[in-house]
């Protein structure tokens, strides 16, 4: 039996899993790793998934948590999926723009924004 507390919240939103932080600091290694397991086993488990992480209430984000989002877009993308990323503080937008990071993502302002174009498309 596992003993470890999920990192994440995920609610199904018709299709679209959306994803919020539990912690408002993701710069521990170990907590980077059991973050990107999760989210690695939810994109695996759909055909074609589509995510939302949403970053409402963090505040620091570590260049290892950026690579993990990396490979989630990655993989999302070859299994036919899409990855959107949401409410995130400017200070760490600015992280985004410098990596130029903010091109690779789709980035919206608000989790509602993001979710409006998920439809069809």
């Amino acid at each position: 039996m596992s003993t470890e507390t999920s990192r994440i919240r995920v609610t199904d939103l018709s299709g679209v899993l959306r994803v919020e932080f539990v912690d408002k600091d993701i710069l521990d290694e170990a907590a980077i790793r059991q973050i990107s397991t999760e989210l690695l086993k939810r994109v695996e488990a759909a055909p074609s998934p589509r995510m939302l992480i949403s970053f409402r209430g963090v505040e620091h984000l570590s260049s290892a948590a950026l690579g993990t989002l990396i490979t989630i877009n990655s993989l999302t993308k070859k299994r036919g999926g899409q990855l959107r990323l949401s409410d995130i503080k400017p200070s760490i937008m600015e992280v985004f723009t410098i990596t130029k990071l903010n091109k690779l993502f789709q980035i919206f302002e608000t989790s509602e924004k993001a979710l409006e174009g998920f439809g069809g498309k």
